[in-house]
């Protein structure tokens, strides 16, 4: 069931080359809290597939919060392809 106080919504799916590959992903985005009341965040994985469900009371709110977990997400794949050449082109 949907909050009504968190009325804006999104779920994104992030396709990794193994699971294990998708759980370090989850492991490591999901230390960081997220740093507004006014954001919700879930983590989850689905065999080689990272699911974030996002959740805001707005939309700016929600922009801001993806903008960024993309920034950290990209952090996170830079770091497997700097330790394995083959992760990421695999």
């Amino acid at each position: 069931p949907q909050d009504s106080s968190f009325p804006c919504n999104l779920t994104l799916t992030i396709p990794l080359p193994t699971a294990h590959l998708a759980t370090t992903a989850l492991r490591a985005l999901s230390v960081d809290a997220e740093l507004s009341p006014l954001v919700r965040r879930s983590f989850s994985t689905d065999n080689t597939v990272l699911r974030v469900e996002y959740s805001a009371t707005t939309n700016r709110m929600l922009r801001v919060a993806v903008n960024g977990f993309f920034e950290s997400l990209g952090v996170v794949l830079g770091v497997m392809k700097e330790l394995d050449v083959d992760v990421v082109h695999g």
